[in-house]
């Protein structure tokens, strides 16, 4: 039996493409493994967001073009935004390349497998605004109970930092019918929390219905039963409506978890990056969602060293941080990448500049992050188990407040064993910058 590696880099977006190709090589009967050195075919799935996931896809291309001349790899198949974006430059300059598949091309992956191990090359590049059929019975990859539902591609923002409308086309909605067909399959297969993503969720259904139809798409996913927790990530605060909120702060199966990529705080960036939004606007859609639902948990990200910013505006920054007080918070140095027009703005920033404003924002969020969780101490939350660490004989778990991946953990003791998987209450008795400890609350029943 033909043996296939399979590697999924970057986002959790391009995570589930790897599954609905995963799921289309199963159904023709391909074995997938693990084992580099069990593999026939080894595809990957790259990334080319910013350069240092630009580098890690090339990395794994010239180590795994290694194993053809080393091990019994006979094809290496190159799929993704880094395969959309420089196909002429893997022809080139990748001859241990044997295949190259575009971002809308998903479709095409067993046809490319098929070609390859008959000692052909293939290639294959739909329109990127063309949106492939949806494939209900993908591979499940998480290990966990956790899956991923992405309800839209492509993106019509044309931030000036982004290359995303370029490698993945124009905003293009997944039919309802078609994720719930989706989300019912995940669910039936064990998933009990389903994280909505897209390059934005908030625009959903805006192009096939002519309307955002997120809020409907929410309630007819929460009626599928076993399903217990929804999440929402890449919320852009303009496009969250009155609607949106409702739904988030009524329906019990939505966590009340928001994540919302700012990038910037001041006026003068946000236009300079084409964003669609006011500091002011903002800060009004934080305080009104904050006064709908007060448990909420807003997450955000931040790019510090755009192109001619300040010192003055990035202390303006870190003000609204601290002013805002976000429950979760990342931040990335501005990366100039090729074809954006923000690479070619003048006043770039030193890296060391960068890298010493990313850090104090870091240190500012660690701080707040610190108060909030100290606030948490008595509280009790309803967690899903994730795992044991048997040297710390305690159990890793996540609440309505921790995204998988990228948010913290609550750990937790229990006089009884828990399997992953199971929802339970946990008080908390302790905390870190950003992870909580707890025990088992028994009062409560799950």
């Amino acid at each position: 039996m033909i043996q296939i590696l399979f590697v999924s880099l970057g986002c959790d977006k391009n995570l589930v493409d790897s599954e609905v190709m995963l799921g289309l090589l199963e159904e023709k009967g391909y074995a997938i493994t693990n084992e580099e050195k069990e593999a026939d075919v080894v595809i990957i799935n790259t990334c080319c967001f910013i350069h240092d996931a630009k580098e890690e896809s090339i990395e794994n291309i010239i180590e795994m073009g290694r194993l053809k001349q080393t091990g019994k790899v006979k094809a290496l198949i190159i799929t993704g935004c880094l395969a959309e974006r420089y196909k002429d430059e893997i022809r080139q300059e990748l001859p241990e390349v044997d295949a190259i598949l575009g971002t809308s091309s998903t479709e095409s992956i067993v046809e490319a497998v098929e070609t390859v191990l008959e000692g052909k090359r293939y290639e294959h590049f739909d329109d990127i605004n063309y949106l492939a059929p949806s494939h209900e019975k993908r591979a499940i990859t998480s290990g966990t109970y956790m899956g991923y539902l992405k309800i839209a591609e492509g993106c019509n923002k044309h931030c000036t930092y982004c290359i995303i409308p370029k490698v993945r086309g124009t905003y293009r909605s997944v039919p309802m019918e078609d994720l719930i067909a989706q989300a019912a399959y995940l669910v039936s297969n064990g998933i009990t929390e389903l994280c909505l993503v897209a390059q934005e969720t908030t625009l959903y259904g805006i192009d096939l219905y002519g309307k955002k139809k997120l809020p409907e798409l929410l309630r007819k996913l929460s009626e599928i039963e076993d399903l217990v927790w929804i999440r929402l990530l890449y919320c852009y605060p303009e496009e969250i409506t009155e609607e949106l909120i409702l739904e988030i702060r009524d329906n019990p199966k939505v966590c009340h978890y928001l994540d919302m990529p700012l990038q910037h705080s001041e006026d003068r960036i946000l236009q300079r990056m084409g964003r669609k939004t006011t500091k002011e606007d903002i800060k009004k859609t934080i305080a009104h969602i904050r006064e709908e639902i007060p448990d909420i948990v807003i997450r955000t990200s931040l790019i510090a060293g755009f192109p001619g910013e300040t010192e003055q505006e990035h202390e303006e920054m870190l003000s609204f941080i601290d002013e805002t007080e976000f429950n979760r918070l990342g931040v990335f140095t501005y990366s100039p990448e090729e074809d954006t027009p923000a690479a070619e703005f003048d006043c770039q920033i030193p890296e060391d500049v960068k890298i010493k404003w990313k850090d104090e924002i870091m240190g500012l969020q660690q701080e707040i992050s610190y108060d909030l969780n100290a606030a948490m101490v008595g509280k009790t939350l309803k967690v899903v188990v994730e795992g044991y660490l048997y040297q710390e004989q305690m159990y890793l778990c996540r609440s309505y407040m921790d995204a998988p991946e990228i948010d913290g953990y609550v750990f937790v003791s229990s006089q009884e064993e828990l399997l992953s998987g199971d929802f339970i209450h946990v008080t908390i008795t302790d905390f870190n910058e950003y992870d909580l400890i707890g025990e088992r609350n028994y009062e409560f029943t799950e």
